[in-house]
């Protein structure tokens, strides 16, 4: 219902963000596998027919965290675009907004907390959440809250979540008070990405037989 150009566009533009780099390691959620994918069979096609260009990209999808859902549907991925201000947590979210978003997440009747994406997706995506930020396994974090129920269980993902948001919002909130700073680090990387992806630009142009063009 809703074929449009960004269907065609997207891709090979994620991929040129890639491979202009020459990035070797990405990191992605599991969602994102056929995007590098992608992006891997464009370098190694170009490569066979120019010689050696493009680095060819592996995916870093961590152990534990790599696809966070939907708070209030666990079916579909977490993400800022949705209608549902409960559905994602921000960055910039407030401890209270926090809270009480979690506190409203949405579980199931088993009663249980357990790991099982299948049987229980909304409390296993807490599970995943409160793993992620902790560095605790599926097995600790059911051992911990063995026999607790689920409001606490949701209050100590909330807390977790709020503690490791917390310098990173106090640095947010410094940033936000030295405009000409953020301009000036803005201007300085865009020039270093610029130097980076215009050597490579030139040595793709070179291969296929474009003419250089100065910027």
């Amino acid at each position: 219902d809703n074929i449009n150009a960004g269907l065609y566009t997207y891709p090979a533009l994620m991929a040129a963000d890639i491979l202009l780099y020459n990035s070797d390691l990405v990191p992605i959620g599991n969602d994102q596998k056929q995007h590098l994918e992608l992006t891997r069979d464009i370098a190694t096609r170009f490569n066979s027919i120019y010689g050696d260009t493009f680095v060819i990209p592996e995916p870093y999808i961590g152990k534990v965290g790599a696809r966070i859902m939907d708070l209030q549907d666990p079916s579909k991925k977490m993400s800022k675009s949705s209608e549902d201000k409960n559905a994602t947590i921000l960055l910039t979210d407030k401890p209270e907004e926090i809270l009480k978003k979690f506190k409203r997440a949405v579980t199931d009747n088993a009663a249980q907390i357990k790991y099982d994406p299948e049987n229980q997706p909304g409390i296993s995506n807490l599970i995943s959440i409160y793993g992620a930020v902790t560095d605790k396994n599926y097995e600790a974090i059911e051992n911990e809250f063995s026999g607790k129920g689920y409001g606490d269980f949701k209050i100590a993902v909330a807390e977790a979540v709020i503690e490791i948001l917390k310098p990173i919002q106090q640095k947010y909130e410094e940033l936000q008070k030295d405009k000409s700073y953020i301009d000036q680090i803005i201007k300085d990387n865009a020039e270093k990405a610029n130097y980076k992806a215009q050597k490579v630009l030139r040595k793709v142009q070179k291969k296929i037989g474009f003419p250089a063009i100065v910027r």
